[in-house]
């Protein structure tokens, strides 16, 4: 009763004036920021001081009555990935005319990339549960706390929308990310596509799988060596790693299916990650790699030179193939 008497002292306010958004809408555009261009505007002043300064009504109306004008609290959105490179627009049909091609051909065709490491132990996860209590967790996510740091490399085929996750503990190397290519092709791969000569790979332009790193080549040089295979690979553009398809095709899906649920061990972690499912029938396996991985491992220009690499004429930085090498016997 009282919050509508307010609303109608409100509204008496507006019309004696005979001024559009007098009031609380005045008061709101002297503090508005925003692109003077665009349609978002921001209020810098808070409720209770609009409500002091008209006097009448208190700062649950001026709540509502911003809110009719179309005010809400806001949190930042990451939406702005920075200046375009001038090939974005162009890497990024390629890449969909380069899949496309395989998977007519039912060749292999696979996105790749290393997901948010996570700290295994009594430690928060964003997201909710259903449940009459909340899980207790720690109060602060020591590193020291932790079980250890849990590395999920994970591989998409985007053909049969299968996914397999490598969950390591080590350092998030190249040759960690061949490795997870390597068990996904003796788990899955070869089974599916037991005949394939070729296999169509989707990278980021950075991290451990980015086109920079040499030790990257020359891991993939020794599984082309020892699968036969061809290997097209493709880098997105910098600052465009959200569209390579297994961001929102299975990184998405795991993180929404363990959301809430502390990964107090290794063994939940693993379990969570095979439990991914969607509407699209989604299928996940994971494991865990024990194995040890140097960093700074360097590999010099006469071993890059030795590499049976082709760069491709459109954007050949980012697009090669590395094929077998011909003293291996293939």
């Amino acid at each position: 009763m009282i919050e509508s008497e307010g609303r109608a002292q409100a509204g008496l306010v507006l019309k004696k004036t005979g001024e559009t958004c007098q009031g609380v809408t005045r008061i709101a555009n002297e503090h508005c920021g925003g692109d003077p261009m665009g349609k978002q505007k921001y209020v810098r002043c808070s409720l209770r001081s609009i409500a002091k300064r008209i006097g009448t009504i208190s700062h649950e109306t001026v709540r509502n009555l911003l809110k009719d004008a179309g005010y809400a609290l806001r949190v930042n959105v990451k939406r702005i990935s920075g200046k375009s490179h001038p090939d974005r627009d162009a890497q990024f049909r390629h890449i969909q005319k380069r899949r496309k091609q395989f998977q007519k051909r039912g060749c292999p065709t696979i996105s790749v990339d290393t997901k948010k490491t996570e700290l295994i132990g009594n430690f928060k996860n964003n997201g909710a549960l259903w449940g009459d209590e909340p899980n207790e967790v720690n109060m602060y996510d020591f590193p020291s706390d932790a079980e250890c740091r849990a590395i999920p490399y994970g591989v998409y085929d985007t053909s049969r929308n299968e996914g397999h996750v490598c969950v390591g503990t080590e350092a998030d190397t190249p040759k960690f990310a061949v490795n997870s290519i390597r068990n996904w092709w003796r788990r899955l791969g070869c089974k599916h596509y037991s005949h394939a000569s070729e296999l169509f790979v989707e990278a980021d332009g950075g991290g451990s799988n980015g086109y920079r790193p040499r030790l990257w080549k020359y891991e993939l040089q020794q599984f082309a060596n020892e699968t036969g295979m061809k290997i097209h690979v493709c880098h997105y553009p910098p600052g465009a790693s959200k569209w390579n398809p297994i961001e929102h095709r299975l990184f998405g899906p795991i993180s929404m299916n363990w959301s809430g649920q502390p990964l107090r061990s290794m063994r939940l972690m693993l379990s969570a990650i095979r439990g991914t499912t969607n509407k699209g029938n989604l299928s996940v396996t994971a494991e865990r790699d024990r194995r040890k991985y140097k960093t700074k491992i360097k590999v010099d220009d006469e071993i890059m030179d030795s590499l049976n690499l082709t760069r491709s004429k459109a954007c050949s930085n980012w697009n090669y193939t590395i094929s077998p090498q011909l003293e291996c016997g293939q």
